[in-house]
């Protein structure tokens, strides 16, 4: 029988840790691709960003794609459970929850340095592999199912692919969030009824 000393096993709280370091590591690297752009971003700047050791940061992810790859995939895995939680409060409106489903999905991203982020994603498809295409995919389900509910399934993936192509206009058009907001809010009014 072997002494706790003897041997160790990670405890809950150095779990957590590091996730929690792991998370933060994601974020300051999203941030430092966002604003230098992914050619420019060295691994010594996002451990710089992330207040982490460049051997540290190796020890976490192995390459510069890895790390790209692992934080875009995090900002969308949020995205899309902050979605579907707002969609599912059918206590609210449908408009008011469409409203704060693409807030949360787009509107975060318009604007003049909010719009990096959006330019990194879509200028590197190859380097993000399934998640490129899988999370929009599972927004339009989202949306078209959120819909659906109201106003039946006959028009709802219809309405939904409107919408979202709508956002997407939007968002180049749009200089400020709450421009994009303002203008999404007149077309979710006018396509859901």
């Amino acid at each position: 029988m072997s002494s706790p000393e003897a041997d160790p096993l990670p405890s809950p709280t150095t779990a957590a840790t590091t996730t929690d370091r792991r998370t933060v590591v994601l974020d300051s690297a999203l941030a430092t691709f966002a604003r230098y752009g992914y050619r420019k971003t060295s691994m010594e700047e996002v451990a710089r960003v992330a207040r982490i050791s460049r051997p540290g940061l190796y020890f976490l992810f192995s390459s510069k794609e890895a790390l790209f790859r692992a934080a875009v995939t995090q900002a969308l895995s949020r995205d899309l459970m902050a979605v579907e939680h707002i969609l599912a409060d059918t206590g609210r409106p449908l408009a008011t929850r469409l409203l704060e489903a693409f807030d949360r999905w787009a509107g975060r991203y318009v604007g003049p340095l909010a719009r990096d982020v959006v330019v990194l994603i879509e200028d590197n498809p190859d380097l993000l592999g399934e998640i490129a295409e899988t999370a929009p995919r599972r927004f339009e389900e989202l949306i078209t199912d959120a819909i659906a509910v109201e106003s039946g399934h006959g028009t709802a993936t219809a309405v939904a692919r409107t919408v979202i192509s709508t956002s997407i206009g939007l968002k180049y058009q749009a200089g400020s969030r709450e421009f994009y907001l303002e203008r999404l809010k007149v077309a979710i009014e006018l396509l859901v009824r």
